[in-house]
């Protein structure tokens, strides 16, 4: 009886130690899955972070703008850092103020950076537009042959240099290809009751790089931007004969840039939210930065005029809305010029 007492209880100390094992592995099988879900969540970032560590494939921006800004080389400057900071290319077509508004009513392009108020009023006035920004300014300058064959040299009123050139029959070269400078042009002959055209005057149709370089080449005189004329004067036999504002020159030839963003009511396939990026990093003091830093043989090129310490709600409307005057009741320009002295 004693003996088979014993054998019992070596089989419940068995089993019960058998038991004990099952539970232990058991155990040990949890802890290792869970180790092994702890395990595979760092593998599970570590493979993310290899993703993000592989250059996603960059979304394009298609933007249209004027020869002035691909000419100077400021845009170069932008678009990559802009490039750099949100990983997006940026598709650039540069051609005259005109051609890149039609860019954008014809929903070719998703923003547009322009010079020429009236057109950029009534492409926002047609619904085309929308969140339009100032961004940045320089002036028109007048410029022409060292020989000055009509005497405008120093001439504070453009309209007036205009009119003595059409006087002298004297070389003119006009842009002709509907950009801001050609419309900046014509409107100054309207000004001078001059109707443009003759032996003397020659239309290009280019933009404004080669513009010049034609003017150079023909000893004639010619409407530029100051940052394209800054950015080719060492290839040119040119010279300022009627400054801008930006030297303390005549008014009318105030040249402001501005961004529009293409209405996506119209184009709802035209990307918008990256059109809507360009313009805040455009607008941003570090976009604004990079147009006051950005210079050509130690001069500046642009000035930046999105940042002011009062809101100018006149970039945003059509002048048929807000009106021809600045708050002082001086003619308004469309910039912001710096402090004089």
């Amino acid at each position: 009886m004693r003996r088979v007492l014993i054998l019992v209880c070596m089989a419940v100390l068995l089993v019960i130690a058998g038991c004990t094992q099952q539970v232990e592995q058991t155990g040990q099988g949890a802890g290792s899955e869970q180790g092994g879900v702890h395990a595979s969540e760092p593998a599970s970032a570590g493979e993310t972070s290899s993703e993000s560590a592989t250059p996603e494939k960059a979304a394009t921006l298609v933007l249209a703008t004027t020869t002035s800004t691909y000419n100077s080389g400021l845009l170069d400057v932008l678009n990559a850092e802009f490039q750099k900071k949100y990983n997006v290319m940026v598709e650039v077509h540069a051609v005259g103020t005109g051609a890149a508004l039609r860019m954008g009513k014809d929903g070719e392009v998703d923003v547009v950076l322009v010079h020429a108020r009236t057109k950029e009023d009534k492409f926002l006035e047609e619904g085309w537009g929308i969140n339009r920004r100032n961004v940045m300014y320089n002036d028109f300058i007048l410029v022409g042959p060292p020989g000055d064959p009509a005497g405008v040299r120093g001439m504070s009123n453009v309209s007036e240099a205009f009119r003595k050139i059409a006087e002298a029959k004297a070389k003119f070269v006009s842009r002709g290809d509907n950009s801001g400078t050609h419309t900046k042009e014509l409107a100054i002959w309207e000004l001078a009751g001059v109707t443009p055209g003759g032996e003397w005057y020659e239309e290009t149709g280019q933009g404004m790089g080669k513009t010049l370089t034609i003017a150079s080449e023909k000893q004639a005189y010619t409407l530029t931007d100051r940052g394209t004329f800054l950015a080719y004067r060492g290839k040119l036999d040119l010279e300022v004969m009627v400054e801008g504002p930006v030297k303390g020159g005549d008014p009318v030839l105030a040249n402001p840039y501005a961004v529009i963003a293409v209405n996506p009511k119209k184009y709802p396939d035209r990307n918008y939210e990256l059109a809507m990026l360009y313009i805040g990093f455009l607008t941003s003091p570090e976009g604004q930065k990079l147009i006051e830093n950005y210079k050509k043989n130690g001069e500046q090129l642009f000035y930046p005029d999105a940042l002011v310490d009062r809101e100018n709600y006149n970039q945003y409307l059509p002048v048929t809305v807000h009106g021809l005057y600045n708050e002082e009741g001086e003619p308004y320009t469309g910039i912001t010029l710096p402090p004089k002295g």
